[in-house]
């Protein structure tokens, strides 16, 4: 019997984990996939938003302004790569200008710090390569940037350390409420029993909760592209570059990733395949056109990949975070799109004081654990720190991964780690392996072989993420 079952390993179940792990409770994470991070919070622009866009006296307002509060302690202590570089709203004509006046009046009623007006001469000078008919920008200097999944396992991985379990590749089936105080949550790896029942589940949690009998909404899938540019090109924007917003998006931006690269994108479409995280050609000029209107001298040759990501767009216009009216016990945190990663520490807390004011009992722990277990990034060591760790682990002398001087020791870590790597991707989300110039070409089968090392197993049961994509059939002379 659990206290508390999350429904969702993104970012927003994660961290809710995270926070109720501080009390002395039994919490189960329910996630379908094989790990978390598998959706919206892996494909995304990772940003660290200021607070400025969102319609005042909204849950976006309130929680993005809240929760970008928390995110320099909170990688802090997690050891998760953190920016705070600030972004800009871009205004090339007089209707722009006009636009970017209003987002700052909205800013400052949401409570928005240090937003600033930027002449020309003063954007040039900080982002030199752009349009050079820039005329006026919004200036937030509370804007940053993150690495999402390696923030959403950080979390995972913390909260797993402080007594949280969870249950991988089991889809829920039902959700039902059994007696007053109990609901059993049916998943295809068996059936779970708690007090309370946290639907985190993102794109699917419009259905979970009409699975158990609660309030009715609509999640619209909405999808958005991206291209990211060799490291080689990481100066061409210093700081997350937006356009001026539309009324459904906040446009096509340039912008650095904490690892270097930069990106354009993302454009946005609804769609009505909730699974659907294809790159289409007309997509990829929607977005060429739209990076070129910030910096039109953009490098396409050295583009070396595409994603498109899915947001959870509820009809409801903002987030739903709310205790079930027709099902005690049951909460509802759905339709969290774009601001809801930087929101989602302020969305944890509203959870626990809907928990509390539910009547559940909590009870601060003597033994929390804040950090996760250090991590070692060979790629940012000098070489006298480098050399140190190698004489302690030979691993780390041999580099597996060239484009992201990803080593042995690094892999062989992420598959022992809390909650470890058990797939390709898996590897991919924690060390980078693959995510470089040559996109996995050189070390995929070298991180596959080491996996099945470190796991005991068959090569041909090694995966590159969920079930069926596993990688080997078996021996070539087996086939002949």
């Amino acid at each position: 019997m659990d206290d508390v079952i999350i429904i969702g390993g993104g970012v927003v179940g994660c961290m809710i984990a995270r926070e109720l792990s501080k009390y002395n409770l039994a919490i189960t994470l329910v996630e379908k996939n094989e790990d978390v991070a598998c959706g919206t919070s892996k494909a995304n622009s990772a940003v660290i938003h200021a607070g400025f866009d969102a319609k005042p006296g909204t849950l976006k307002a309130k929680l993005n302004v809240r929760g970008n509060t928390f995110f320099p302690a909170l990688c802090e202590e997690l050891d998760v790569p953190f920016k705070n570089n600030g972004s800009l709203v871009l205004a090339f004509d007089d209707e722009e200008i006009n636009t970017v006046g209003e987002l700052m009046e909205r800013g400052k009623t949401n409570g928005v710090p240090g937003l600033d007006y930027w002449d020309t001469d003063k954007i040039l000078e900080v982002e030199p390569y752009l349009k050079k008919t820039v005329r006026r920008a919004l200036y937030a200097p509370t804007a940053g940037i993150i690495c999402p999944y390696e923030f959403t396992i950080a979390l995972a991985e913390n909260s797993y350390q402080n007594g949280v379990k969870y249950l991988f590749e089991a889809p829920v089936t039902g959700v039902e409420k059994i007696t007053d105080e109990n609901l059993v949550v049916r998943t295809s790896k068996g059936d779970l029993q708690g007090k309370y029942v946290i639907n985190a589940a993102g794109l699917f949690a419009d259905e979970i909760s009409k699975l158990a009998g609660a309030e009715e909404y609509q999640i619209i899938p909405r999808k958005g592209e991206y291209l990211i540019f060799d490291k080689e090109y990481g100066y061409l924007a210093q700081m997350v570059l937006f356009p001026t917003p539309s009324k459904i998006s906040k446009g096509i931006l340039v912008c650095p990733t904490v690892d270097g690269n930069v990106f354009i994108g993302p454009n946005s479409n609804n769609i009505d395949d909730k699974t659907d995280v294809s790159v289409q050609r007309e997509g990829i000029e929607e977005i060429i056109s739209g990076g070129k209107k910030i910096v039109p001298d953009l490098p396409l040759k050295n583009i070396i990949t595409s994603f498109a990501g899915l947001r959870a767009s509820s009809t409801k216009g903002d987030f739903i975070i709310e205790a079930s009216q027709k099902v005690k016990g049951f909460i509802n945190v759905g339709g969290i799109e774009s601001p809801g990663f930087t929101s989602s520490p302020a969305i944890a807390e509203m959870i626990v004081e809907i928990l509390i004011n539910e009547g559940l009992k909590l009870e601060k722990k003597n033994n929390f654990i804040p950090h996760r277990p250090r991590k070692y990034r060979f790629r940012e060591m000098d070489n006298e720190a480098r050399e140190k760790l190698i004489k302690q682990n030979p691993d780390f002398g041999h580099v597996i991964c060239r484009c992201e001087t990803v080593t042995k020791g690094e892999i062989v870590d992420a598959i022992r780690r809390p909650l470890g790597a058990r797939s390709i991707d898996g590897i991919k989300r924690r060390t980078r392996a693959g995510m470089g110039r040559c996109q996995g070409g050189f070390c995929s089968p070298k991180v596959l072989a080491i996996l099945a090392e470190e796991l005991k197993v068959k090569p041909t049961v090694i995966r590159k993420a969920n079930g069926g994509s596993e990688v080997l059939l078996g021996k070539i002379k087996e086939y002949l």
